[in-house]
């Protein structure tokens, strides 16, 4: 498989150590492309071959299960998929940086928008895949153009009016470049909000010694975490996983945790839930 690219594709490679949950298999090939190019000409492969392809970020939100993923795994964490720029009110960020490494750049230059997304664990191209963002904004109210491919490895450029906040998983599209547009403020300003927001996401999340994951997405017009505690699933368990006593829509896990476990936990949770409050969860947390 993929054979053109040498050593540069691994077999068999761990990924449990690259997710939060630190759970799963193996990926059954993985890669980490160093250009654009050479990630489009790989996913053009992949397509030819009718080769499975996933893209990996910082693994925060994703179960890995036990049986491992079928496929490419592609990882965007060199230079070519990790810059951040700044000039003027433009921040442009590679699919593949870090929100914190956006979000201080920004900061940096007395730059304001991004600052709802402070605490949120993840890469960008993996925030703009889920929506993430807070009530405080989303990470879609800044941007204003975005670089991406789709797994045929055909690239394109959209702006901010062109991409509904769903598209990008549901299309399976990749994030190569996302650029933003932010208004000028205090630097001082900026770092309190900063440090405020931190605090409060930071009071509602796991332990950041946990192994954790957010598991459901919140419905409209209603609060995720108090559905769970009406619902009473507090001591809900499954193996080495349950629910974490901070805030009920995350997982946290133990030592001796299996990726079933996780699994069979969420299916308890969200038969409860649809049982005693007749409402149907929607998973936040990926699984391959």
């Amino acid at each position: 498989m993929l054979t053109e690219w040498g050593n540069q594709v691994r077999r068999m490679e761990p990924l449990a150590p690259r997710t939060q949950l630190r759970l799963g298999g193996p990926a059954q090939a993985f890669m980490e492309p160093t250009s654009v190019e050479q990630l489009l000409s790989v996913l053009r492969r992949c397509h030819e071959s009718h080769i499975p392809v996933r893209v990996l970020g910082s693994g925060t939100n994703l179960l890995v299960r036990d049986e491992g993923v079928p496929g490419l795994v592609l990882m965007l964490n060199q230079p070519a998929f990790t810059d951040v720029q700044v000039h003027g009110r433009s921040v442009k960020a590679g699919g593949g940086a870090t929100l914190s490494a956006l979000i201080a750049a920004a900061a940096q230059r007395s730059l304001t928008g991004l600052e709802a997304l402070v605490g949120i664990p993840g890469t960008v191209g993996g925030a703009l895949r889920c929506n993430a963002g807070s009530r405080a904004g989303s990470v879609y109210q800044s941007l204003k153009r975005l670089e991406v491919t789709d797994l045929r490895g055909q690239a394109v450029t959209l702006t901010a009016d062109e991409i509904a906040p769903d598209s990008l998983a549901s299309e399976d599209l990749i994030v190569l470049q996302a650029e933003f547009e932010l208004d000028p403020d205090d630097a001082a300003d900026i770092l309190k909000r900063l440090r405020k927001l931190w605090i409060h996401k930071k009071s509602q999340q796991p332990f950041s010694y946990q192994r954790s994951a957010r598991l459901f997405k919140k419905p409209r017009n209603l609060d995720v975490e108090r559905m769970l505690e009406e619902a009473g699933v507090h001591e809900l368990r499954v193996g080495g996983a349950r629910l974490s006593e901070r805030n009920l829509n995350y997982c946290v896990v133990e030592d001796e945790a299996t990726a079933r476990d996780v699994l069979h936990l969420i299916e308890q949770v969200k038969r409860t839930v649809a049982e005693k409050l007749g409402q149907t969860l929607s998973l936040y947390l990926t699984i391959w």
